[in-house]
């Protein structure tokens, strides 16, 4: 409907955006994106090809770009067979003084590192690898903030063509093992201390313990700090940064389209974390469309996400510096805890003093933003801001209202959602089209995405499946380990054969938009009806009262029944007039089956170490239950609680 636009772009910004310059040269109405979109997965290899062109990407693209998978059609395909590419070389690109780098931390110190400051630093480390021994045959290995060190390891480890994979230095041991562990890196780079919250975080012995129990690390770089004195039992050498490596020129490697480059990690808590391989070319290629195509992203803008260097997010967000952008990185907690209150303005000062042009965060912020009453466009110059992005949950659709009434009005505000296993996104925002109140804009160009139903029958205005029928480049290479194809396809093709099933339940609208509605493997199920849990926290983050909470399914003799888990913000307890209050919204808001059966108050909600909340593992010990991976939790002890909630004293 009309009225659930909240934005649109005007006649101006439409004809000079990026996207419609790209169906302009590729002769096709900007204003028919059906058709650019049915285009772009109907002849896959002229569409990458035209992506690989307009985006101007270094490497030699080869004659052929698409090779059909036959009787495979999606695991089968290969793209860009004869491809050389280096990603490295591309994000590099760039004049020497221009700013790569906007680099700031939770206590208002920054600095800034240009295009050419950034290849020197990569070229000595660069050469540091090489010393060491490292081709593109092994793994290089990250345990560090979001700082210039953690980006210069990364584009150097790509630069010698070896593949890279990273932890945020607030994982533990175990954690870190069950995921590093897995690559067998041959170099680790860590910081043996970091900030975070407003207190100083000593890990070296931490380290040392992970360094001793990975044995083929064979060199440690320390970014940050120092580690304790060598004792027996060490079988890496110890190094410096910046001392790794000398002066060198900056000699790039580069590799076929599908060789390895990073290895990221499911946060699931079902089992030991899924190594995800993802390719060189596919990245580049994914990452340089959504940027410049969907994104609209230019030279000189400057684009932000608050992220950790584990998640799939800082993958993407550095990849903009292959448009010519500068890229800021911040170190530290969003949101600092002091004697007044809680002070949200670090991220919005950063954006400010850097003139951050696109600005990546999560509707679990933006609700803390609105309980907080505070509202950035205010109380900072966003002058230079032309988009605000999401991801990581579903958005409500009230918070779209928020974003344009408190941070911006004449901004694209773009819900996206894709995934660690795409390091990309299925639907995303687009600078051409309507922002409507709670949907995700448009399909991803070159990107089939669907949702079907238990029929295997694409539906339109109904939950079901979010799907990907098509190959796509930034498709997994495989998963790492033994039996890691077999595992690959359990995951996402045994539900349709040759049919990529994402794990979303979702619903696709007439105007080719979407809503997310929560992963398929928390939908509920009350009376053996699948419903999405999104709504239910739409309702509740309505409440000032509620801080966060946790919905799930619970079985019943012949049943389910939906429980509610309710942080207050008071000490007051959760009184029946409140529970009552809460069930009439969910029932207004959404319908009488997503009404919860029982409603408790709890002390704590437990997330993954990547920040999403993890109701199964909820739901798994409430019903006697053991979580297999704890270590994927950052607050694992929480789960005592839900372990011995009681039906009789829900409310």
């Amino acid at each position: 409907m009309q009225s659930d636009i909240v934005w649109q772009p005007d006649e101006a910004s439409f004809e000079t955006s990026n996207l419609a310059r790209f169906a302009r040269e590729n002769g096709f109405d900007a204003r028919d994106y059906d058709t650019l979109h049915r285009w772009s997965i109907a002849d896959k290899g002229v569409f990458w090809r035209a992506v690989w062109d307009f985006t101007g990407v270094i490497g030699e693209a080869g004659e052929r770009a698409f090779i059909d998978g036959a009787e495979n059609p999606m695991t089968g395909a290969v793209f860009f067979p004869d491809a050389r590419v280096n990603l490295a070389e591309n994000l590099l690109r760039g004049d020497d003084d221009a700013i790569a780098i906007h680099e700031a931390d939770e206590t208002g110190a920054r600095r800034t590192v240009t295009r050419g400051e950034l290849r020197t630093m990569v070229a000595r480390t660069a050469d540091g690898l090489r010393r060491a021994g490292v081709s593109r045959d092994d793994c290089v290995a990250g345990i560090l903030p979001n700082r210039t060190e953690a980006l210069v390891a990364l584009l150097a480890t790509a630069t010698v063509g070896a593949t890279w994979s990273s932890c945020s230095p607030d994982f533990g041991v175990t954690a870190i093992l069950d995921r590093l562990g897995q690559i067998k890196p041959k170099v680790l780079f860590a910081a043996a201390c970091y900030r975070y919250g407003g207190k100083d975080h000593d890990i070296a012995q931490r380290i040392v313990d992970i360094a001793k129990g990975m044995e083929s690390v064979e060199h440690v770089v320390v970014t940050n700090g120092s580690l304790p004195a060598a004792t027996g039992g060490e079988l890496f050498t110890r190094h410096e940064y910046p001392a790794f490596g000398h002066e060198a020129p900056l000699v790039f490697e580069r590799v076929p389209f599908c060789h390895p480059v990073y290895v990221l990690y499911t946060s699931g808590t079902t089992g030991a974390p899924k190594a995800i391989v993802h390719s060189t070319g596919g990245v580049l290629v994914q990452h340089l469309k959504e940027h410049a195509l969907h994104g609209d992203v230019r030279a000189g803008d400057v684009v932000s996400w608050y992220t950790n260097t584990a998640w799939m997010m800082y993958h993407w967000l550095i990849s903009a510096l292959a448009c010519d952008a500068a890229i800021l990185l911040y170190d530290g907690a969003p949101i600092l805890k002091t004697p007044a209150g809680l002070d949200v303005t670090p991220l919005w000062k950063a954006a400010e003093r850097t003139g951050v042009t696109h600005f990546g965060t999560s509707p679990k912020y933006l609700a803390t933003l609105a309980d907080e009453g505070y509202a950035p466009g205010r109380h900072h110059d966003l002058s230079a801001l032309k988009s605000v992005l999401s991801a990581g949950a579903p958005v409500s659709p009230h918070q779209f209202d928020w974003v344009y009434d408190h941070i911006k009005q004449d901004m694209v505000f773009a819900s996206i959602s894709g995934g660690t296993e795409i390091i990309g996104c299925f639907m995303l925002g687009s600078p051409i089209h309507p922002v409507r109140r709670g949907h995700l804009t448009v399909k991803g160009l070159g990107l089939a995405v669907n949702v079907m139903d238990d029929r295997n029958a694409p539906i339109l205005g109904r939950q079901g499946d979010l799907v990907c029928t098509e190959a796509f480049p930034s498709m997994p290479l495989t998963f790492w380990g033994e039996r890691g194809m077999q595992r690959y396809h359990d995951t996402y093709f045994s539900q349709r054969r040759e049919i990529w099933t994402h794990g979303d339940v979702a619903e696709m609208t007439p105007y080719g938009s979407a809503v997310i509605y929560g992963r398929s493997d928390t939908t509920l199920k009350p009376g053996g009806v699948r419903i999405g849990t999104a709504e239910i926290y739409a309702a509740c983050e309505l409440f000032p009262q509620i801080e966060d909470c946790l919905v799930f399914g619970a079985a019943v003799p012949g049943d389910e029944e939906i429980v509610l888990c309710v942080k207050l913000k008071d000490e007051a307890g959760l009184s029946d007039s409140f529970a009552k209050e809460v069930r009439q919204k969910i029932r207004d808001m959404a319908s009488p089956r997503h009404v919860p059966h029982r409603i408790h108050a709890v002390s704590a909600i437990p997330y993954t170490l990547n920040g999403k909340r993890v109701e199964g593992a909820a739901r798994t010990v409430l019903e006697g239950g053991v979580v297999k991976n704890m270590g994927s939790l950052a607050n694992p002890e929480c789960l005592d609680e839900y372990r011995d909630l009681d039906r009789s004293a829900a409310a």
